[in-house]
């Protein structure tokens, strides 16, 4: 009796199906359907991907609730929080979305679909990361004028060019930049072209440099912030020391993090094809959706007033400690 078919549902790249499976599927025609109705295998990958995008919309959908119903969480900060969370939000559901199409609904639009909705929103989701650089960057050098009317513009601003970005590069699949027609020109990601996937992983690299740029910037104005407190206050040089390293420390982590989630995948996507085996796909990708995870925890229940807001929601009331905490130069 001929061994049942196997068959790849993802929209990751296929690997090469074994001899025996080839000789099994010719019997079949030229159109690889098979006699018997193969059974339909579950990647564990794919449910390890689904996993990881349910927890980033659970996560995130917290996030964003708590910034759409509390009407004092409109500064331009909290704006970006938002975005954000949104991006990320939307990411872990496009994940979720491409798990139950590629097992139930397996189809040409909905792969392309799919594979929009998961490059448009995890796009959206670097560029919030990038826009939320760039407002802390002000916030600390235009620390006087910030709180102004040319700031709140400039984040909706800054809000509308990331997402019409986001949302034309999502929709290059669909209008059709994609590899369907022509499998050599598949990326590590079908259907996602090779040169599509260098030109996403290029501008990652530039938003990247340009995060490592401002960062670099922010840490200076921030030992020199914290300096000049220690004198006002006469602090001693220990205390100035603890305060300065605990911001460094800080930044450290928001870039070291994201570097270490998406830059496998990136460097990966520029190297590699469609022919590569796909468990190196998956292996990159994965920390890369571990990045949504950790978005959260970072930008927003860090944060002060979005703590007090989860906790009036939680149990109707704020910790002392919480509501006595003043922020410090360290709370980058």
């Amino acid at each position: 009796m001929n061994e049942d078919l196997k068959v790849n549902l993802s929209w990751l790249p296929e690997d090469h199906v074994e001899a025996s499976s080839t000789e099994n599927a010719s019997t079949a025609g030229s159109s690889l359907v098979p006699v018997v109705e193969p059974e339909l295998l579950v990647n564990p990958w794919d449910i390890v991907l689904c996993t990881s995008g349910t927890l980033i919309s659970c996560e995130n959908a917290i996030v964003v609730l708590i910034i759409f119903h509390n009407p004092s969480l409109r500064a331009p900060m909290f704006l970006l929080i938002g975005s954000l969370a949104l991006a990320d939000l939307l990411a872990g559901i496009g994940l979720i979305i491409n798990f139950v199409f590629a097992y139930l609904l397996q189809s040409e639009a909905t792969k392309l679909v799919t594979i929009g909705l998961i490059v448009a929103s995890f796009s959206a989701s670097v560029g919030s990361l990038l826009a939320i650089t760039v407002d802390r960057y002000l916030s600390l050098y235009y620390a006087l004028t910030y709180n102004s009317e040319r700031t709140v513009t400039f984040t909706y601003v800054m809000l509308i060019l990331l997402w019409g970005a986001s949302i034309c590069i999502g929709l290059l699949p669909v209008m059709g930049w994609n590899c369907l027609r022509d499998e050599s020109t598949c990326s590590v990601i079908r259907p996602l072209t090779k040169n599509n996937a260098a030109v996403l992983s290029v501008s990652f690299l530039l938003m990247f440099a340009l995060m490592l740029q401002l960062y670099i910037q922010i840490c200076k104005i921030v030992m020199r912030h914290a300096h000049q407190i220690a004198l006002q206050h006469h602090f001693l040089a220990t205390s100035h020391y603890v305060t300065t390293r605990k911001g460094v420390s800080t930044l450290a982590i928001i870039l070291g993090t994201f570097a270490a989630c998406w830059m496998p995948f990136t460097l990966y996507s520029l190297i590699a094809d469609y022919t590569y085996p796909s468990i190196y796909t998956y292996a990159t990708l994965l920390p890369a959706t571990y990045n949504s995870i950790i978005n959260p925890v970072i930008y927003a229940f860090r944060n002060q007033e979005i703590q007090k807001a989860l906790w009036l929601v939680c149990c109707g009331c704020i910790p002392s400690n919480l509501s006595q905490r003043a922020r410090s130069p360290s709370d980058v």
